[in-house]
């Protein structure tokens, strides 16, 4: 089945704006978190291979150091959004690697996104100490 990203942008972008309001990102943060917790993952390609069959986005890991992973995140609607130059949030999908990531390593995590519109590809660090 596949939904059109019109109905998906429309419900995320504008109705959780809306009902959300100003703690919209904080909360896409958490629900990132808790959707982690109900879908927990075993390895770094588990995570990037849910990303992919959920229509979140290509995820591939960038960078890994002791102490944080840089992941980072395309697909067509990520390089559509840039392209209309709308406001997004990826602080769900900030979430939902951090708790990934702190199930795997065993030590608290968090995550922080950085778009990059002339890459089209949107950053997401997770870091822990």
């Amino acid at each position: 089945m596949t939904i059109p990203a019109f109905g998906y942008e429309l419900i995320r972008e504008t109705f959780l704006k809306d009902l959300l309001g100003k703690d919209y990102h904080s909360i896409l943060y958490w629900g990132g978190k808790n959707l982690a917790r109900k879908f927990p993952l075993e390895t770094l390609e588990d995570i990037t291979h849910f990303f992919e069959m959920s229509g979140l986005g290509i995820l591939s890991v960038a960078k890994e150091n002791k102490d944080e992973i840089i992941f980072e995140l395309t697909s067509e609607l990520i390089a559509n959004r840039f392209e209309r130059n709308v406001d997004y949030s990826y602080q769900l999908e900030a979430g939902f690697l951090a708790e990934q990531v702190q199930n795997l390593i065993g030590k608290e995590s968090e995550a922080m996104e950085q778009q990059k519109k002339r890459d089209n590809t949107v950053i997401i660090t997770v870091q822990w100490e």
